[in-house]
C-alpha cells in the first residue's frame, strides 16, 4: 500500500502540470504583462505593452522567406480603408473593418467563427474625418472590447460576438467620433476620441472591464472658465489660450496612440491639433495640451506631465502618432524613455518617467515650418512667416512625415523602422473671415484661396514614401528604401531578421532588418495601410495582415502619390510553402467616363464649382473629382444627375454614407459643384 501511495503522489506534480496546461487561458493583466514571453499569440496592439511591434519568431527568416507563401484570404466585401492590427489569441484572429465592423477568424484556416455590427449610422460619415475606418480591439478577461464611430465602447463575448455592455463615450450631440483602438490598463479600458475639426474638447475615459462604469477622465483642452476647471492641470491649460476658446470645444483629441507602462503605471497618449487651426485666428499662446506627449497616472487619470511638440499647433500638426517604450543607453547611462515619429518631421526621445527631452531630430528631409530644435528643452524654433496669417506652403503638410501607421522597434538591431513621407507640401491660406460653425470643418482654411501660391503648389517636386530605419540614440537613419508611393502601411520587425509593411500600390514586402534588401514581396490585390503580425498554430509561423486601400490618403486620391491600388479589402494570411492563389475580385472601370448630362455653365462657374468640389466633396470623392474607395462622380448616371440636387440636398442617400449639404451649400453653389463634374467627366472622357 506504501509503494502505491507513494506512486500515486509521484505522479500528482504531472498531473497538475497536466491540467494548468490544458485548463483554458484567458488574457488578464499578467498575461498582459509577460505578452513578450508569449510568442505564439499577439495579444495587444502593439503585441507588448511597449508596443514594439517586433516578435521573436524565426521560423520565416532571411533564409526561407523566399519560400513564404499565401495560406489563406478572406474578402471582406468593403471598398473602404482597413487599418486594424489583428489581434490573435489561441489560434483565433480577431479585428475589425469599416463602419466598425468586428470580425472573429480561425488564424490557420480563415474561416469566420462570427462578425458583429455596432449598425453606426451612416448619414455621419461627413463628420469622420479619414474615412470610416477603425485600428483594432483589445482582449481582455473573455471579452472584445471596441470604440465605435459614433462614440461608443462595446464589450462582446469573446466565443459567440454577443453584446456584453456598451457605453456612451461621448455626448451624441457633438460630432465625435473612434476611430482608435481601446487599451487595457489595471482592468480598464482606456479610449480617447476623434473631431477636433468639428468643434469638440479631447479626453481620454478609462471604463471598468467588467461592468463598462466609467472610472475617470482626462480632458485635454480647458473648458469654459466660468464653470470651474476640472483640475489644476486644466486650470495651468487655460492660462495659455485667450479668446472664448472653449466655445468651439477646443479640440485636441487623442484619437490613437495610447501605451501604458505596468512598472510605472502611467499611461502615455499623444492629442490632436486645436480648433481652428491657426492661432492667429484663434489667439496665440501655446494652448495646452494640443499637439502634447502626455502621462497621466493610470490609476487616477491625473497628469504625471506632458511635452509639447508643436506649441500653439498651426499646422494640423497632433502627436497622435505611435508611441514606442524602450530602455536605452544613451549617453553611457541607462534611460527609460518613450519615442515617437511626430507628424511635424521630428523623431523624439523623452524620458518617460518625467517627460524630459533627451533629444530630437528631423527623420525627413525639407521640413520647412521650423529650422530645429532648443537643444535643452525641445521646443521647436519656428521658420519665420510659417505661422502668419498670409497664405503659405509649409511642409510637411497636415498629414505629416508620419502619421497613425505603426513603426516598430527591434532589440536585435536597435533600430526603429518606420514608413515616412518626404517633401509633403500645403498651401495654408487661414481665412481671416472664420467663424465657428458646428456644421463644417473649423480648419479656418479659406476654401475659395486662388493666388498666385495655389499655381506654384502644383510645380513642386513631387513627395516621396520611405521605409526609415531609424536610430534612436544616434538620431540618425541607419538605411532607408524609397518606395513608389507616398503613404505606405505600418511595419512589423521579426526575430527572423525582417521588417514587413505594406504599400499603396498593394505589394507587401520583407525587408532584410540590418540593411534594408527587398528579400521576397507579393501582390496583395489592394494598397495596404495596416501593419502585418506574425503568430504560430500548432507550431507553424503565420503572418497576417488587413489590406484595403482608404483611409484620408485613399479618399484625397491626391495626384502625385505614386501607383496606389483600391479595391477590395480582405485579410491575407502567409506560411511557408502556403500554396493558396489569390483571387482579387476587380474594381473600378475599364473605360473612360462618358458625360451623362450636358451644362450651359460658364468657365468661372465651372471654376467655382472646382474650389466648392474640393473643399467640401473631395474629401470623399477625390481631390479634382479622381475617386478612390467611394464612387466616381465623373461616371454618374444620368439619373443621379436628374436627382443631384436631391441627393446632396436632400439627403436622399444619407442611409449610404451621402449625408444632406443643406446647412453648408446652396442650390446655385450646387449647380456649380455638379457643372464641375460634368466638365472633369468631359475632360477624363478625351483621354
Amino acid at each position: 500500500m506504501l509503494k502505491r501511495h507513494v506512486t500515486v503522489w509521484a505522479m500528482l506534480p504531472a498531473l497538475f502540470a497536466f491540467v494548468s496546461c490544458s485548463r483554458p487561458k484567458t488574457v488578464d493583466d499578467a498575461a498582459l504583462r509577460s505578452a513578450d514571453q508569449d510568442t505564439s499569440n499577439w495579444l495587444t496592439y502593439g503585441r507588448t505593452y511597449d508596443d514594439h511591434r517586433f516578435s521573436p519568431l524565426s521560423q520565416i527568416n532571411e533564409q526561407t522567406v523566399s519560400k513564404l507563401g499565401l495560406a489563406w484570404s478572406r474578402e471582406l466585401g468593403t471598398t473602404r480603408g482597413l487599418e486594424a492590427t489583428p489581434l490573435v489569441e489561441d489560434g483565433v484572429i480577431y479585428t475589425t473593418g469599416s463602419w466598425s465592423m468586428v470580425y472573429a477568424v480561425d488564424a490557420k484556416t480563415g474561416e469566420i467563427r462570427w462578425t458583429y455590427d455596432p449598425k453606426v449610422p451612416r448619414e455621419n460619415a461627413y463628420f469622420i474625418c479619414c474615412d470610416v475606418v477603425n485600428r483594432g480591439v483589445a482582449l481582455y478577461k473573455g471579452k472584445v472590447f471596441v470604440g465605435t464611430l459614433d462614440g461608443r465602447l462595446i464589450a462582446l463575448d469573446e466565443k459567440s460576438g454577443a453584446p456584453v455592455w456598451t457605453a456612451s463615450t461621448t455626448d451624441s450631440a457633438k460630432q465625435y467620433s473612434i476611430t482608435g483602438a481601446p487599451r487595457i490598463a489595471k482592468g480598464m479600458v482606456i479610449i480617447g476620441n476623434a473631431g477636433a475639426e468639428n468643434g469638440v474638447r479631447g479626453y481620454i475615459s478609462a471604463y471598468d472591464a467588467e461592468t463598462g462604469k466609467m472610472a475617470w477622465r482626462f480632458y485635454t483642452v480647458p473648458g469654459d472658465p466660468s464653470k470651474g476647471f476640472e483640475s489644476k492641470a486644466m486650470e495651468t491649460a487655460a492660462k495659455t489660450w485667450t479668446g472664448e476658446y472653449w466655445k468651439t470645444g477646443g479640440g485636441g483629441t487623442p484619437w490613437e496612440g495610447i501605451v501604458y507602462d505596468p512598472a510605472l503605471d502611467l499611461l502615455y497618449f499623444g492629442t490632436g491639433n486645436a480648433t481652428a487651426w491657426y492661432r492667429a485666428i484663434r489667439g496665440g499662446g501655446d494652448s495646452l495640451y494640443t499637439a502634447s506627449i502626455i502621462a497621466v497616472h493610470a490609476n487616477n487619470g491625473e497628469l504625471a506631465w506632458y511635452f509639447q511638440t508643436t506649441p500653439g499647433e498651426n499646422w494640423d500638426y497632433d502627436a497622435t502618432q505611435p508611441l514606442m517604450q524602450a530602455d536605452l543607453t544613451i549617453g553611457g547611462r541607462a534611460r527609460k524613455v518613450i519615442m515617437q515619429a511626430n507628424k511635424n518631421g521630428f523623431f523624439y526621445v523623452l524620458d518617460r518617467e518625467t517627460g524630459e527631452f533627451i533629444s530630437g531630430a528631423p527623420f525627413v528631409s525639407g521640413v520647412t515650418w521650423a529650422t530645429g530644435l532648443d537643444p535643452k528643452t525641445g521646443r521647436p524654433i519656428e521658420s519665420p512667416g510659417a505661422a502668419d496669417l498670409k497664405p503659405v506652403i509649409v511642409s510637411p503638410s497636415p498629414d505629416g512625415a508620419h502619421n497613425w501607421n505603426p513603426m516598430a522597434f527591434s532589440p536585435t538591431t536597435g533600430l526603429v523602422y518606420l514608413g515616412a513621407k518626404v517633401g509633403t507640401q500645403f498651401l495654408h491660406a487661414p481665412d481671416p473671415k472664420w467663424k465657428y460653425d458646428a456644421e463644417r470643418s473649423n480648419l479656418a482654411l479659406d476654401p475659395m484661396y486662388d493666388g498666385p501660391l495655389a499655381a506654384k503648389l502644383g510645380t513642386l517636386p513631387p513627395a516621396t514614401g520611405e521605409l526609415v530605419a531609424w536610430d534612436p540614440v544616434a538620431q540618425k537613419a541607419a538605411w532607408r528604401v524609397k518606395n513608389p508611393t507616398v503613404e505606405d502601411g505600418g511595419v512589423l520587425a521579426t526575430g527572423g531578421n525582417l521588417v514587413f509593411q505594406g504599400r499603396g500600390d498593394g505589394t507587401l514586402v520583407a525587408y532584410r532588418a540590418t540593411d534594408g534588401k527587398e528579400l521576397w514581396t507579393f501582390d496583395a490585390g489592394t494598397g495596404i495601410m495596416a501593419p502585418p503580425v506574425t503568430y504560430t498554430v500548432d507550431g507553424t509561423q503565420y503572418l497576417s495582415v488587413m489590406v484595403g486601400w482608404g483611409g484620408a490618403p485613399g479618399l484625397f486620391n491626391a495626384p502625385g502619390s505614386g501607383p496606389v491600388k483600391h479595391g477590395y479589402g480582405r485579410i491575407l494570411t502567409f506560411t511557408l510553402n502556403g500554396t493558396a492563389t489569390l483571387k482579387a475580385p476587380p474594381y473600378g472601370h475599364k473605360d473612360p467616363p462618358v458625360p451623362a448630362i450636358t451644362t450651359n455653365a460658364s468657365p468661372k462657374t465651372i471654376h467655382e464649382g472646382s474650389l466648392l468640389f474640393n473643399s467640401n466633396c473631395g474629401p470623399c470623392h477625390g481631390i479634382n473629382a479622381v475617386a478612390g474607395p467611394v464612387p466616381d462622380l465623373r461616371y454618374a448616371t444620368k439619373e443621379i444627375h436628374q436627382d443631384f440636387e436631391n441627393i446632396v440636398l436632400g439627403g436622399n442617400r444619407a442611409s449610404a454614407g451621402m449625408p444632406s449639404f443643406k446647412n453648408i451649400l446652396n442650390a446655385d453653389q450646387v449647380k456649380a459643384i455638379q457643372a464641375y463634374i460634368v466638365s472633369r467627366a468631359r475632360e477624363s472622357s478625351k483621354k
